[in-house]
């Protein structure tokens, strides 16, 4: 993958607290950076949210409107949740993990992707972007629970 970076902030809540919110995808418009909308689009084969749903996400990246589908890949709350790009104009891994922190929650994204073509050429100012715009999510997100 041409990118791979990540952020993390410590939030001063639980991480069930965090999880709950940051992990539901009627709330990603609120706390993502440049998502207008997000919507189920597949449900899990159990029904609703979980291994194998599909959320068709919205964004306005470098000036450009992006639409693209995540699949679950993996969904182990409050701990973790991890999506995979099965539509859109770049391949996308996005991992966000959760975890205990003596002062609330160690919060974290990484967002790995971008292969091929205009995206390995632009790789060091995508990646720096992305980085900005994913330790922007994190500080939102706590901002956005303070609030509830």
């Amino acid at each position: 993958m041409t990118i791979d970076v990540s952020a993390e902030r410590v939030i001063p809540l639980p991480p069930e607290q965090v999880a709950r919110y940051a992990m539901d995808w009627r709330h990603d418009a609120e706390w993502t950076q440049g998502i207008r909308t997000a919507e189920l689009t597949r449900e899990a084969d159990e029904g609703g949210f979980g291994v194998g749903a599909e959320v068709t996400r919205t964004a306005h990246f470098l000036g450009r409107r992006i639409d693209y589908v995540l699949r679950v890949a993996a969904y182990e709350p409050p701990g973790l949740l991890d999506m995979i790009s099965v539509a859109g104009p770049m391949p996308m891994h996005v991992t966000y993990t959760f975890e205990p922190d003596p002062s609330g929650t160690l919060a974290r994204i990484r967002v790995r992707g971008g292969e091929g073509g205009f995206y390995r050429l632009a790789a060091p100012l995508l990646a720096r972007q992305v980085r900005t715009s994913i330790g922007k999510d994190l500080r939102d997100l706590e901002h956005r629970l303070a609030m509830h």
